[in-house]
């Protein structure tokens, strides 16, 4: 599996031109969490590389515009934290503040709920509480600002009981004016359980357990890696929709089973997952059925491109079962591949056998 993320990152390409990117940071979260669990410098080779030519030596970040209000732009902000710690260099962190003004600006909801981007008006995404709320509580704690800490608690409570969905589980937007076409009149709710929504939530609510110990959402955490559990499929790996497991077309995806596997092993090791071992056959599955090597190395497989809500490159999503099926399947998007870097970075902290 090292010798795969070792090729991933060595042949990686910036997602979006060299812009800074959520999709970046997905790949750098996993690079930051195999470097401090593995101790080798090949992944901070990798991770220096590849964000070197994004911050500027006064922090400014390459392509980010602040204006847009776009809470996904926050998400490779974690690996500041990690990058300051490891070199001292002071304009990691001053690439932070850049974001934490981002922050300090972003419209709310009434609820206090950050918008999703400022072209998505009112909106609450489940994707946004993991692209801004890890970070916002890092930058809190390094800085010194315990009400960023408090905030973000109270937007993950709200979050949740704004998005609560079927069996336990989410859905994976909430539209407060009720003006969007997939927005329930009534409720302002998104018609389906999109399994990678679902999974960036469980790693937003494992990972802010894990820095603030005692303090994070830990009932909320159990109840829903308890949920995801018992949507896992005997093959080991979820389906693109949840909560419906007689739906025709229904794939096993690979980056939201690459998701609840880091966020059941993370979840096994702090004693806020359900006993068993749920997130090691979902590690197992993927490396096992996933990982294909179709004679130019191996690729991870069966990977959702791209979803979302509503109006995007003249298409409009509406939130239904049988949209979240339309979307295009590839291999090796950062999605999927950083997730997995992280999954197995906390195989090898708590110490669990390789079993393929």
């Amino acid at each position: 599996m090292l010798d795969y993320f070792d090729a991933f990152a060595t042949r990686y390409e910036h997602y979006k031109g060299g812009a800074w990117c959520y999709e970046d940071g997905c790949v750098y979260r996993g690079l930051v969490r195999l470097h401090e669990v593995t101790g080798e410098t090949r992944w901070f080779d990798h991770l220096t590389r590849l964000t070197g030519p994004q911050i500027a030596a006064d922090g400014a970040l390459a392509g980010y515009d602040p204006t847009e209000f776009n809470i996904d732009n926050i998400l490779a902000g974690r690996c500041l934290f990690h990058l300051s710690r490891e070199t001292g260099d002071p304009r990691y962190m001053a690439a932070a503040d850049r974001l934490a003004i981002q922050l300090q600006r972003h419209p709310r909801i009434a609820t206090g709920n950050y918008w999703h981007k400022a072209r998505y008006p009112q909106q609450l995404w489940l994707d946004g509480l993991y692209m801004g709320l890890p970070f916002q509580i890092e930058y809190g704690l390094e800085r010194g600002h315990p009400e960023l800490v408090e905030d973000a608690l109270a937007q993950v409570e709200t979050a949740l009981t704004l998005t609560r969905g079927p069996e336990g589980l989410y859905v994976h937007g909430y539209d407060e004016a009720r003006a969007q076409g997939w927005a329930d009149p009534v409720t302002g709710l998104s018609p389906a359980v999109w399994a990678r929504a679902v999974g960036w939530l469980a790693m937003a609510l494992i990972d802010i357990c894990a820095l603030l110990p005692g303090r994070g959402p830990e009932p909320a955490t159990r109840d829903l890696l308890g949920a995801v559990a018992r949507q896992q499929r005997p093959s080991g790996l979820w389906p693109q929709v949840l909560a419906m497991p007689d739906l025709e077309g229904n794939y096993e995806e690979s980056s939201a089973s690459a998701m609840f596997a880091y966020a059941l092993i993370r979840g096994t090791r702090l004693g806020l997952a359900p006993r068993g071992t749920a997130g090691q056959q979902a590690l197992d599955a993927l490396r096992e059925t996933r990982l294909v090597d179709r004679g130019e190395g191996a690729r991870l497989e069966r990977i959702c491109c791209v979803a979302g809500l509503g109006g995007f490159e003249g298409q409009q999503r509406d939130g239904t079962p049988a949209y979240y099926l339309s979307e295009r399947i590839v291999a090796d998007d950062a999605k999927g591949v950083g997730p997995l870097m992280m999954a197995e970075a906390e195989r090898r902290m708590a110490l669990l056998p390789i079993t393929a």
